[in-house]
């Protein structure tokens, strides 16, 4: 009976290796200039493409000058990191307690950070809409194995929780509120990564709120799906193209795959800019996860191990973007300054969206913003880390204070994720 059981079992994942949904083509050149059927091609671009940047940089800085006649320029970058983008969404709203937390003239998100960035574009009259974002009863359920069928879709988990969550944030009212910042020049950029294209894709979030109608909330929808479906655990999200008028597909997942937080396009790097475009830019990066952490023994257990692979390429890829947007903005005078959970944090795990590990991860961020510890310097962020590994002998006496944003219990007046019953 038992080899009967295996033989079953091993018959269905060889079926399962074989199966595959049909799709339509993907266009068949890269870099090309495919726009989702009925909107414009200023809605997305290709973050690698040096001509597009070249071409679209000049029109985005006049759109900033508009926002900000003083020529300070405040950009926010919001990295991945699942459940760790509690600690995003706590440290936002601890900016707005603190009376600290400044209109950002660019927001950008990728996977969770996706999530986070409209309420954040926003501003804190919409902080309690983004604390209901990560309530318990919208994160809890994100998790949901499909069982059997799972070995004959394109994804371990269920997506329909968490399509249900952004589904229920992006409403007319919200679209219309972004609309109306984008028209006073203001940018909200999401970033996708293209399967089909291996490349990451920058959405204008602006020009599809400007459109309007329900097809405008599906796309708005449908790119924060995208951007938090992370390749193998969720589905990805199926986009209709049209290319010189033939219709196509693109297959948009994680947007943390290719970059793990947007802040300077990657052309950027690879191209000679004019200094007094980037003149009074202040950049502010929300890292929602660690980009190191402390050794600790890894269960043999299937999702133990998925979940410290993804976190350990989400980690390393942080700490080389933060050093190369550290290394651009010394290079450019540009202001720099981010945050992250500490390598000394009690363990993060990546898929955890329990109540208890969210209302942790917001807290800390909360108390962080809250005391005016949220944000280092490249320089700070090194001398914390030497105090983390090696204790206070060996390390500088200005990094014990950057150690101290206490994990002590919460203080009376924090801010519960889950509802009152």
């Amino acid at each position: 009976m038992k080899t009967i059981h295996w033989l079953c079992l091993s018959a269905i994942a060889l079926l399962a290796s074989c199966a595959g949904g049909v799709r339509e083509e993907t266009p068949p050149t890269r870099f090309n200039d495919a726009t989702p059927v009925g909107f414009p091609s200023t809605v997305r671009y290709f973050s690698a493409d040096p001509r597009d940047f070249i071409s679209r940089s000049e029109d985005m800085r006049r759109r900033l000058e508009l926002a900000s006649p003083d020529g300070t320029i405040n950009v926010l970058a919001l990295s991945g990191g699942a459940a760790g983008g509690a600690f995003g969404a706590g440290a936002l709203v601890g900016l707005s307690r603190r009376g600290e937390r400044p209109r950002y003239d660019v927001v950008t998100g990728v996977s969770a950070g996706a999530l986070i960035a409209p309420f954040a574009f926003l501003g804190s009259a919409w902080d309690d809409r983004l604390i209901a974002a990560f309530a318990a009863e919208r994160t809890a359920g994100l998790i949901r194995s499909s069982g059997v069928e799972n070995l004959f879709k394109p994804g371990w988990f269920h997506s329909a929780g968490l399509v249900d969550l952004v589904d229920h944030c992006v409403t007319y009212e919200l679209l219309d509120a972004v609309a109306h910042e984008a028209a006073r020049g203001r940018l909200l950029l999401v970033a996708t990564t293209d399967l089909d294209d291996e490349e990451t894709v920058i959405w204008n979030m602006g020009v599809i709120a400007a459109q309007g109608g329900e097809a405008a909330r599906r796309l708005f929808r449908d790119v924060l799906v995208a951007s938090s479906s992370i390749p193998g655990l969720f589905p990805p999200v199926m986009i209709p193209v049209e290319h010189n008028g033939v219709r196509y597909e693109e297959m948009h997942v994680d947007g943390s795959l290719t970059t793990p937080f947007l802040d300077v396009p990657e052309a950027a790097f690879m191209s000679p800019l004019d200094g007094a475009l980037l003149r009074g830019v202040h950049i502010y990066v929300i890292v929602n996860g660690q980009t190191g952490r402390m050794p600790l023994t890894t269960p043999l257990g299937t999702r133990s191990i998925l979940a410290k692979s993804f976190s350990a390429a989400l980690n390393h890829t942080s700490r080389t973007h933060v050093a190369l947007t550290a290394a651009f903005a010394q290079r450019y005078g540009i202001a720099f300054k981010f945050t992250e959970i500490p390598l000394d944090h009690p363990e993060v795990e990546f898929l955890d969206f329990s109540p208890s590990n969210m209302q942790a991860l917001f807290d800390y961020g909360l108390r962080c913003a809250e005391r005016g510890r949220l944000w280092m310097t490249i320089e700070q962020a090194v001398d914390r880390a030497e105090f983390a590994t090696v204790g206070s002998r060996r390390s500088p006496p200005r990094a014990r204070e950057l150690s101290e944003c206490p994990l002590e219990a919460p203080p009376t007046d924090a801010l519960s994720l889950t509802p009152p019953h």
